[in-house]
This record gives structure tokens, C-alpha cells and sequence, in this order.
């Protein structure tokens, strides 16, 4: 188990099995294809979401429930997507849109927890939020970058042992918990600015 360490309102959490089949590299990509297409629209409405949610929070200091909801969804849809994606885990992911914050366990190996701050929102911090999460998109995107080198590298890793490099594949799961904390403030499901930290 890969249990995040920082407390911060949004979590991933990764159990990620021992070995993986050797072909699964090969072809796993192109299982995902109907989940690529879900993925695609859930990131539109995301987006939609999220300007929603800047609006209400800026002239009523809060967030709707129902609003929370649908993006904690959208994140954990997605977080899952992206560990099948790179062959972490091997489990095909459920076409499940439950709308609670908490996860609700359907799918143990990836666990996506979210605390959204509802009432008494921070309408300063929110009416600027994209500007003040710019400093998270340049270090994103560098480490974006280096955990693409790493799925390459486990790539042929894995089609050759059956197994992710422990190392690589602990970088990129702490990448992949950055990249959640970075859009759960985006999507304005927390005030809490997101640590610089890989864990």
C-alpha cells in the first residue's frame, strides 16, 4: 500500500500488485479507449464545474454540496483511469459515477478521499485561484514530463519482468498525488493551497 502522507484534503491512495502481466503494457492502453471518451466529457463538465463554483463561492461563500460532489467524482474517475493507464494496476476500471467525497471502495487498489470545504469560503483566494495556482502548473509540468520518462523506462521493465521499478514507480504515484492536490484547488474543492512536496 502507497498511503499519502501529507494531510492535505485530497488523497490518493495506491495499492498497486506485486507483479503485472507481461503483455499488459502492449494492449492495456487500448482497453482504456471507452474510458479515455468518458474521461474527456467528465473533464468538460469539470471545467464547467469549476466556473460554476467560482461564481457561487464569490457572491454566496459557499459551495454547493451537489457541485462538490460530481468533482470528487470526476477526480476519482480519473485518478483511476490514469493508474490502469500506465499499467500500475490490472484491474479494468468500473464505469461508476458515485458522487459521494469519501470513496466508497469499489475499487481498493486506487482510493481517492476528498474533504471539500463547503460553508465559509475564502472568496479573495478563490476570485484569483488560477493565478495563484501557476506556480504548481510550471512544477506539473516538469514533473509531468519526468514521470513520462518513468512509464517509459517501466515500459519495457515490466514487458521484460513483470514488475514496475520500485523507485519509479514510487515517483510517479507521489506525481499523480501533486497533480490531485493541484486540481482538487483548482476545481475549488479546498482554500488550502497545495503543498510543494512529492508524498
Amino acid at each position: 500500500m502507497e498511503p499519502a502522507t501529507t494531510a492535505y484534503p485530497a488523497t490518493l491512495t495506491i495499492d498497486p500488485p506485486e507483479r503485472i502481466a507481461n503483455w499488459r503494457p502492449l494492449v492495456q492502453w487500448l482497453l482504456a479507449i471507452p474510458h479515455l471518451a468518458v474521461m474527456y466529457a467528465l473533464n468538460i463538465l469539470g471545467e464547467i464545474l469549476a466556473v460554476i463554483s467560482w461564481f457561487a463561492i464569490l457572491f454566496t461563500g459557499r459551495l454547493p454540496a451537489s457541485i462538490a460532489g460530481m468533482q470528487c467524482m470526476i477526480l476519482r474517475y480519473g485518478a483511476r483511469l490514469q493508474t490502469y493507464l500506465i499499467f500500475m494496476v490490472d484491474e479494468y476500471p468500473p464505469f461508476t459515477f458515485a458522487t459521494a467525497t469519501a470513496d466508497t471502495g469499489e475499487r481498493p487498489r486506487v482510493r481517492v478521499d476528498v474533504v471539500p470545504a463547503l460553508e465559509n469560503r475564502n472568496r479573495v483566494t478563490t476570485f484569483f485561484r488560477l493565478i495563484l495556482a501557476i506556480p504548481h502548473f510550471v512544477a506539473m509540468l516538469v514533473l509531468s514530463l519526468a514521470a513520462v520518462v518513468c512509464v517509459l523506462i517501466a515500459f519495457f521493465a515490466v514487458l521484460f519482468t513483470g514488475r514496475w521499478p520500485e523507485g519509479l514507480r514510487g515517483f510517479v504515484i507521489n506525481v499523480a498525488r501533486w497533480g490531485l492536490r493541484v486540481q482538487s484547488y483548482c476545481f475549488l474543492l479546498t482554500d488550502e493551497y497545495p503543498p510543494f512536496t512529492l508524498d
